[in-house]
């Protein structure tokens, strides 16, 4: 008699199921869709541009530079914001900063370079960085940039420049600031500038002062990036105006200018954040009620003015503006039996997931409202290319689109043509127009500036 066959044991596995994360702070809503981007269909402008898609709202640009300008404009006398460049390179993205009235600020060449050829005068373009090239220090001299320089060395090489190229006419001295670091928590910024603390701004602001090409006419600072706590803008702008007391009494200069650069938070979250970025984030006005009181208290001679108060925002103006779009490839189980989702869109375009747990959501409503926390895997042939871990998901099919929300910030810039290229750039403009700002890449532009050398043409040897 045959015995009968023996079935493989597998291992069960127990799957929870919620309709809403709850937590400390209360329920969770539900499922959550993003249907449209200013009234046009997600779905159809994927049909139409394909995905994995970047999406950029023009509305919500224009709204975020409003909202920063009312906040500070209100609360100073004289405020300039400089778009940061390096958040996001994009002309589109550059060209409607300025059309709001931004300045640029720059930290190379190539930034300088863009925002000359988009119209904007050196004299309305703020230099910053610790490594400017001689080429855009000679335009930015002679078209009265606002330079702000980062080291001993750099002072010393913008005097040569000025004794080779001279100065503006009816200029008598380049005016110029100095970048200040200081220690205002534990993760203080102190790679940039000259420490406050250490002596190293005074000793700055003393070499300036011998200067017979250079005066010292601005004070610029950074306290870091994702700054949630808007106590350490205040602390900041108490040195500030100490240091500008110091600068007036012991080398003779004033300040005519001082920069409190950028740092501001968005809503995103933070991966090791307590709380979520939609409940910690400051406002724009709590960030300028923290600075502008304390700048106000310079005191001033009759006649003086307090100095123009200038920032170089980036992450605030355009995180929230930006979106990027993409399918569902397929869905598998992982080995602990939790859920995974394998995406168009890989790491190379996401480069912040590293920083934040970006919130995303299906483009369409899901028959099912029973979620489940889910990793989103990206389209890499890499171990570490994850997207996102527990992110609650209905179930999904192949061929489902997702949206990854507010990533407008650095993740384009420091995108990279890795495995896959980048993916186009729409812009949505207030009329319910979309225009490709960026084409998609291909294997052409990739390889234009690759070079094969002579005796490595024809393919193969012979066997």
């Amino acid at each position: 008699m045959a015995s009968p066959e023996r079935r493989l044991y597998e291992k069960p596995v127990l799957i929870r199921h919620q309709s809403g994360l709850q937590n400390k702070f209360g329920r969770a809503p539900g499922l959550r869709v993003m249907e449209e981007l200013d009234g046009i269909p997600l779905a159809s402008l994927a049909e139409r541009f394909g995905s994995p898609l970047y999406l950029i709202s023009e509305n919500a640009i224009r709204r975020k530079v409003q909202q920063f300008r009312r906040a500070f404009e209100t609360r100073y006398p004289r405020v300039r914001l400089g778009w940061s460049y390096k958040t996001n390179y994009l002309s589109a993205v550059c060209s409607i900063m300025h059309q709001e009235g931004s300045w640029a600020e720059v930290v190379s060449g190539h930034e300088f370079q863009l925002a000359r050829e988009l119209g904007v005068p050196a004299s309305r373009i703020i230099y910053n960085g610790p490594h400017k090239d001689d080429d855009s220090l000679r335009e930015a001299i002679r078209g009265g940039a606002r330079i702000h320089l980062d080291h001993l060395e750099e002072i010393a090489r913008v005097e040569e420049l000025v004794r080779e190229c001279g100065l503006p006419e009816g200029v008598a001295k380049l005016p110029v600031a100095i970048r200040v670091n200081m220690q205002l928590d534990a993760q203080h910024w102190d790679r940039f500038g000259f420490n406050l603390e250490s002596g190293r701004a005074h000793e700055a602001a003393r070499r300036l002062a011998d200067s017979a090409e250079l005066e010292l006419a601005g004070l610029h600072t950074h306290v870091g990036t994702y700054v949630d706590n808007v106590d350490i803008y205040r602390r900041a702008a108490g040195r500030m105006v100490e240091l500008a007391l110091w600068v007036r009494r012991y080398t003779g200069a004033r300040i005519r200018w001082w920069d409190m650069g950028g740092g501001f938070a968005t809503r995103n979250t933070l991966h090791w954040a307590y709380q979520s970025g939609e409940v910690s984030c400051p406002t724009m006005q709590q960030y300028a009620e923290a600075i502008c009181p304390v700048l106000s208290t310079l005191p001033l001679e009759p006649g003086e003015e307090l100095p123009e108060l200038f920032f170089e925002t980036g992450r605030a103006l355009i995180d929230e503006a930006m979106h990027l779009v993409v399918r569902v490839i397929s869905e598998r189980r992982l080995g602990d039996g939790s859920r995974a989702l394998v995406v168009d869109a890989g790491v190379n375009l996401l480069s912040s997931t590293a920083w934040y747990r970006y919130d995303v959501i299906p483009v369409r409503s899901q028959p099912s409202m029973i979620l489940e926390e889910t990793t989103l895997l990206g389209n890499l042939c890499m171990q570490i290319d994850v997207l996102r871990k527990g992110v609650p998901l209905p179930a999904l099919a192949p061929g489902d689109l997702l949206v990854v929300r507010h990533i407008g910030a650095y993740n384009l810039s420091q995108s990279t043509q890795f495995i896959h290229g980048r993916p186009p750039v729409v812009l949505v403009d207030p009329h319910g127009g979309a225009h490709v700002v960026r084409e998609k890449e291909t294997p052409a532009y990739w390889r234009q500036l690759d070079r094969l050398p002579g005796h490595l043409a024809g393919g193969s040897s012979p066997a």
